[in-house]
């Protein structure tokens, strides 16, 4: 297998994940279970194996970006990094579902987020935050002036 078809595998994977987590309901509990468990799994076993049998024979590292640069010109290594941003943005867009799901959030304003979680990672991530802290602003002091 190349590495090019490697990567078009886990890409493959990781969108129709996203896909799935952005459009259908979340109700089939073998559905979440292949999207917060199977495919981050075997993302990290390719991660893992990647990175034990080239990232130690490449030149390049992590303390400058022209040595990061260097670092990613191999084709595994660079390879590995992609699979980590999969495997983690794809941990990261199930909790938001999830966490978003416990505090009904509308799934319309989920869809952008997690799009953004998908495509930006930490902006998507960035993005939830401000929405669920809007929310428990607006929540809670609705809920106390209903208990009064």
């Amino acid at each position: 297998m190349t590495w090019e078809t490697a990567f078009s595998i886990a890409n493959l994977m990781a969108g129709l994940c996203w896909m799935v987590l952005i459009v259908l309901p979340r109700g089939w509990p073998v559905l979440p279970a292949i999207i917060r468990l199977a495919v981050p799994l075997l993302l990290a076993i390719a991660y893992s194996a990647l990175v034990l049998a080239f990232f130690f024979t490449v030149d390049g590292g992590f303390d400058s970006i022209a040595h990061v640069r260097t670092l990613f010109q191999s084709d595994p290594v660079l390879l590995a990094g992609w699979l980590h941003y999969l495997a983690f943005d794809l941990l990261i867009g199930a909790w938001i579902a999830d966490k978003a799901d416990q505090d009904r959030i509308s799934r319309l304003i989920q869809a952008p987020i997690l799009f953004a979680t998908f495509m930006f990672g930490p902006l998507g991530w960035l993005l939830f935050q401000a929405v669920s802290l809007g929310q428990h602003l607006l929540v809670a002091p609705a809920a106390q002036g209903v208990r009064s």
